[in-house]
């Protein structure tokens, strides 16, 4: 057994003092000022969180948060412009949300930025649930936002993630590739090839094999560069409530975030080692498994404030408008909801430490992702609280360790 791999979320939130404020100073999301301050001071931020001995640093995708919520639009350049500030975690993004992206663009600006970080980098893929940016990103394929509920635009959202992931996957693996889907061909047109490519005498003689065919037309592509890290950087992918997603992910080794309360992810992780053994692949409970938590500390009513400063907003305006579960009614059944949830995690020293050692009597997770919204919730506040977690919570959890990516 090991200690758990702890990853910060830095969840980027542009501050407001209250409601009030953020609809006084609409739309927060263009106050250039703002931006600019907490852009730079994460510089500060992630520097500091490198020095608490955590396994991971991440940012998100999301777009068109006009009301300063997630703004988070560009994870690859946000990691690069940490990566010469990191010296010992990974950096990655939890992450790329596929039906709005080209795979073979993935496949290529994740390997460069594995590069830049000597292997020291993770990639996160996710299905997405926002239609206000996913439908209008994702349009040239007809991509919908989903809530896992089964239907038909569940089921087309599902499909275009795992087929995205599949080629990306690709990419990284082959010497070259040649893709025919329902959303996307490579080269293009398939059928034909490239024609009359100018200069394919130049690939004939020094690209990889086969990417012309016997008459001279681009029949495959080489994705350029190969990762770093061989096969590939560790995969992750965040989700919450769907059981549906389990296969997929054992059956190819990505690692799952959960947004789940501990009795749901306790059975999505024996699914996921159940799932791997019909592959092939010996998964120890709690391996490559990792619960997303966020963490406060204080007295009762201290702990009770900083959720109510730092974090109800989102929930109030934002999370529980898209799923009925969380839709809780005024601010107490919210705060009772969220607390009731399992995924908010504090109070006292001792509250925090007995409260991990439950969980992990029930499911050693690998990983840990903790959540903090910066900077809604102000640096200082962010770092007291992870390095609690990580001098004196941390040493009492035992976790599996897994080898490979």
């Amino acid at each position: 057994m090991a200690r758990p791999k702890v990853i910060v979320q830095i969840y980027p939130m542009l501050p407001a003092v209250d409601r009030a404020e953020r609809e006084r100073l609409r739309p927060l999301g263009r106050n250039a000022e703002i931006y600019h301050q907490v852009l730079h001071e994460t510089v500060d931020l992630v520097t500091e969180i490198d020095k608490m001995g955590v396994w991971g640093i991440s940012t998100i995708e999301h777009h068109f948060h006009s009301e300063g919520y997630e703004l988070g639009p560009n994870p690859g350049v946000l990691n690069a412009f940490w990566a010469s500030h990191v010296k010992n975690a990974y950096i990655g993004a939890l992450g790329y949300v596929m039906g709005t992206r080209d795979p073979i663009r993935v496949a290529e600006e994740t390997a460069i930025l594995d590069h830049m970080m000597k292997g020291r980098y993770f990639v996160g893929v996710t299905r997405g649930y926002q239609s206000r940016w996913l439908n209008t990103l994702g349009q040239s394929i007809d991509a919908v936002a989903t809530v896992s509920d089964g239907g038909p635009d569940d089921l087309r959202n599902r499909e275009i993630f795992e087929e995205r992931v599949r080629m990306l996957l690709e990419c990284w693996a082959e010497e070259s590739i040649s893709f025919k889907h329902e959303t996307y061909e490579a080269p293009y047109p398939h059928d034909t090839g490239i024609v009359d490519y100018p200069a394919r005498k130049s690939i004939e003689t020094a690209g990889a094999h086969g990417e012309l065919g016997p008459d001279g037309t681009i029949r495959r592509h080489c994705v350029v560069p190969s990762t770093y890290t061989k096969p590939h950087p560790p995969l992750f992918a965040p989700m919450s409530g769907s059981a549906a997603s389990i296969p997929f992910l054992a059956k190819n080794g990505i690692r799952p975030i959960y947004f789940s309360p501990l009795a749901v992810l306790r059975g999505f992780a024996e699914d996921y080692v159940e799932v791997g053994r019909s592959v092939g692949v010996d998964y120890a409970l709690g391996e490559r498994q990792c619960m997303a938590r966020w963490v406060h500390l204080g007295e009762k009513q201290e702990f009770l404030d900083k959720i109510v400063k730092y974090d109800v907003e989102m929930y109030e305006q934002h999370y529980q408008t898209f799923y009925p579960k969380m839709q809780f009614g005024d601010r107490e059944a919210t705060l009772k909801g969220m607390l009731d949830s399992g995924i908010f995690t504090g109070g006292t020293v001792e509250e925090l430490k007995t409260q991990w050692r439950n969980q992990y009597a029930q499911l050693p997770a690998e990983y840990i992702t903790l959540i903090w919204h910066y900077a809604q919730c102000p640096m200082d506040v962010m770092l007291e609280e992870l390095g609690v977690f990580m001098d004196q919570v941390i040493p009492e959890l035992d976790a599996p360790s897994s080898t490979g990516t």
